[in-house]
């Protein structure tokens, strides 16, 4: 767990600060800043869309009864995702598009599945 928070409170930012002085030197300030602006109307427009997709899919399954277990969790894939591409930076811009992209945000969902599956097989009454 150290570790985690580690890399997400020290590591991250300062991976971040030598991402922005490297890009920053070879194509100047001005168009870093634009890039990271782009990025982030950007990526809220994707992530608007594709979490307006996500909520109809999670009202058609309630509206048949059905648990909308897969898309709560592309729901929450699609928030972090939003707010990896709000916060500035070229790393968390990569990881956060990464995440709106469908076809690696459905690998990692399948992978969230498995391991809430896995810790309800193994802690039932923790859930």
């Amino acid at each position: 767990m150290w570790t985690k928070l580690f890399l997400a409170f020290f590591a991250v930012p300062l991976i971040e600060i030598v991402l922005f002085i490297e890009i920053g030197s070879r194509i100047g300030t001005w168009p870093t800043l634009y890039i990271v602006a782009a990025t982030a109307l950007l990526g809220a427009s994707l992530a608007r869309r594709e979490g307006r997709k996500t909520w109809w899919q999670i009202q058609d399954k309630l509206s048949r009864g059905s648990m909308p277990d897969v898309e709560l969790l592309d729901a929450v894939v699609i928030l972090l995702a939003g707010v990896l591409l709000l916060t500035p930076g070229f790393l968390t811009d990569t990881v956060g598009f990464l995440l709106l992209y469908p076809g690696t945000r459905q690998g990692i969902i399948r992978w969230l599945h498995r391991q809430i599956g896995q810790r309800l097989q193994i802690h039932p009454r923790r859930w």
